[in-house]
């Protein structure tokens, strides 16, 4: 069970226990190597996601999260390696993988010439929902998000943080086994921030899997678990406790800079704790 207690910053809170209860895998990644000519931008990754887990994945621009992100999300084959997403193998069922994910990146993917239900409909659509249940979600969730007065407003006329919050309900719209969001909070405000793990913090609870990376190092506290990439490399994997314990610091963020500090070698800082 996640800590219903809120940390001074007033974002939800992580379980912040020792060892979290772990549930069903549906992410499994086992010496992942993706290379592009004779540069490897994922370099013999293995770890395991678990249903309802929020998993955060941190690291420097160039450390390779992104091309890992497009392999578990079925756009990218992996030059080697075992990926298993929601249970479909990325090398022979990507198409399958698609289907049983949703997805936001830092652009959030709605279509700014199209109202915000044209939005929520066409991606019903997309995901192979009857026109009912097409109906019947659009409503609930105009309802939920409290943008019944915005149903016919061009997505391009609405607040940053509106189209985030929009972006992220139509990414679980079709309720995915996981969801990946790529930097999601970049840009807004901090009460839209806090909405938004909020909803993060729904999501998860109800058994959907949000597989998350992020720049706000605060952020990160509220995951369950942190990974962070390194030159390609995972070079720390645990809770945020356990990740602030190891390496005896108050905040992820100093855990991030002891990490990328020069001189440190990634296999002397290797903690794969799964």
């Amino acid at each position: 069970m996640k800590n219903n207690s809120k940390p001074v910053t007033g974002y939800p809170s992580s379980k912040g226990e020792e060892t979290m209860e772990r549930g069903e895998t549906v992410i499994t990644v086992r010496n992942l190597v993706k290379k592009f000519g004779s540069f490897v931008a994922n370099d013999n990754l293995t770890f395991e996601v678990y249903r309802g887990e929020i998993f955060g994945f941190l690291g420097a621009n160039g450390a390779g999260k992104t091309t890992a992100i497009r392999i578990l999300s079925g756009l990218l084959q992996p030059t080697s390696g075992e990926v298993r997403v929601a249970g479909f193998d990325a090398w022979k069922e990507s198409e399958m993988i698609k289907k049983h994910i949703g997805y936001m990146c830092q652009k959030f993917s709605l279509y700014e010439d199209l109202t915000v239900k044209e939005n929520i409909q066409l991606y019903g659509g997309i995901y192979g929902m009857s026109d009912e249940l097409i109906k019947e979600r659009t409503e609930a969730l105009l309802e939920k998000l409290r943008f019944t007065e915005y149903k016919d407003r061009l997505i391009s006329g609405l607040p940053l943080g509106f189209r985030q919050k929009l972006a992220f309900a139509v990414a679980v719209l079709h309720q995915p086994e996981i969801v990946f969001l790529d930097e999601p909070t970049g840009g807004v405000d901090p009460i839209t921030r806090r909405q938004f793990w909020e909803m993060i913090y729904e999501t998860a609870d109800s058994g959907i899997t949000v597989f998350v990376t992020t720049h706000y190092m605060d952020e990160a506290e509220y995951c369950d678990r942190v990974s962070i990439m390194s030159e390609g490399r995972i070079v720390a994997l645990d809770t945020p406790e356990n990740l602030k314990k190891q390496f005896n610091t108050e905040s992820i963020e100093e855990v991030f800079i002891s990490i990328a500090r020069p001189g440190k070698s990634s296999i002397n800082l290797l903690n794969i704790n799964q």
